[in-house]
């Protein structure tokens, strides 16, 4: 079989693009958000409660106190209170799951958010109640692995690791990682507000909120 010009080069082209694993025609990172990104990965935080016939313990009030802190911080989302199922008594499994979600709505926790299931001990008799939700860890680049020589400058271009320390640094310092993934929840509207202003509006009146002696201010005549 003889290939025609027009073929082989064809040909050639196509393995010089599984080589390379990019296209020709796409363009290069214009900014370093776009050449450094930071990957979220999940992180469950999981909470270990062995189990009661009373149901909590004072320390697991303690421990289930900062695991509260702990959810608030990552943006308080859904919690899962695992009772364990073919292990210990079910009767004190059941007792202290719910003082841990009566715990947790105590703590303020929205009743809709907390909900409890079963898991599969698989007949351990000493299988704990989990109380978990799902947090974010962020993972920023690995910066200072090489260096290119800053004084090459007559392309005016920024050099590749320019960036690098920036992504890094917002990776090691965001609060909550799962900001990055999507937007907060916004809070509802204040419908009374809202007619407040309307009703100004309606009537001519300023719409601001009145200002008050601490909103007042003059610069100083010192020196004039």
């Amino acid at each position: 079989m003889r290939l025609t010009p027009w073929l082989a080069s064809m040909a050639v082209l196509a393995l010089g693009a599984c080589a390379t694993g990019r296209a020709d025609n796409d363009p290069a990172p214009l900014t370093p958000t776009e050449r450094y990104t930071i990957e979220v990965r999940p992180n469950p935080e999981e909470l270990k409660l062995a189990v009661h016939p009373a149901g909590l313990s004072e320390r697991q009030a303690d421990a289930l106190g900062d695991f509260v802190h702990v959810w608030r911080s990552a943006d308080a989302g859904a919690v899962t209170v695992k009772a364990p199922i073919h292990g210990p008594d079910p009767a004190a499994a059941y007792r202290t799951a719910t003082a841990a979600r009566d715990f947790l709505v105590a703590q303020g926790a929205d009743p809709a958010k907390v909900r409890i299931v079963g898991y599969d001990a698989g007949g351990d008799a000493n299988a704990p109640v989990i109380v978990g939700f799902m947090r974010y860890q962020a993972k920023g680049p690995d910066c200072g692995q090489s260096w290119s020589d800053l004084a090459k400058v007559s392309n005016n271009s920024e050099y590749p690791e320019f960036g690098c320390s920036m992504a890094a640094n917002i990776a090691a310092e965001i609060a909550n990682p799962a900001d990055l993934l999507a937007p907060r929840e916004a809070d509802p509207a204040d419908a009374q507000r809202r007619q407040t202003v309307m009703d100004k509006y309606r009537q001519g009146a300023a719409t601001s909120a009145a200002k008050d002696d601490q909103a007042s201010s003059a610069v100083s005549s010192v020196g004039h």
